[in-house]
């Protein structure tokens, strides 16, 4: 029984010493948004992270997500400008335009088609 309490001792230990060295959730308490709203703000950046294949710290600063240091955040604000810009002349109100559509999971966006691309399918008629 002892080395049964030792061990739930130690492991629970351990496990708290993990949760501390995480840090703060950064989508608890959102600081400095000033394009996005806190309820979409983890699912927004989550899209960046994949439509770019970057890392949280390419436009933050590494333990002060709120800081504008980084300028690669202000490029990431008006890029969002731009998206919402395009999007609004669509009449059907849809989001037609996103990171992806450009960046394709590449950090610089993607402006020529690759050298091997495939003709386009015709329409059935």
């Amino acid at each position: 029984m002892r080395l049964f309490v030792s061990l739930w001792l130690l492991l629970s230990i351990a496990l708290f010493a993990q949760e501390a060295k995480k840090g703060p959730n950064p989508f608890e308490n959102p600081k400095n948004l000033k394009l996005l709203q806190p309820a979409n703000a983890r699912q927004a950046m989550q899209a960046f992270r994949a439509a770019l294949g970057v890392q949280c710290v390419y436009c933050h600063v590494q333990g002060d997500f709120a800081s504008d240091d980084n300028p690669k955040k202000n490029v990431a604000r008006m890029m969002i400008t731009m998206a919402r810009q395009i999007n609004m002349n669509f009449p059907d109100g849809k989001q037609h335009v996103t990171c992806f559509t450009c960046h394709r999971g590449a950090e610089e966006p993607l402006i020529e088609a690759p050298a091997t691309a495939e003709a386009p399918k015709e329409a059935p008629k």
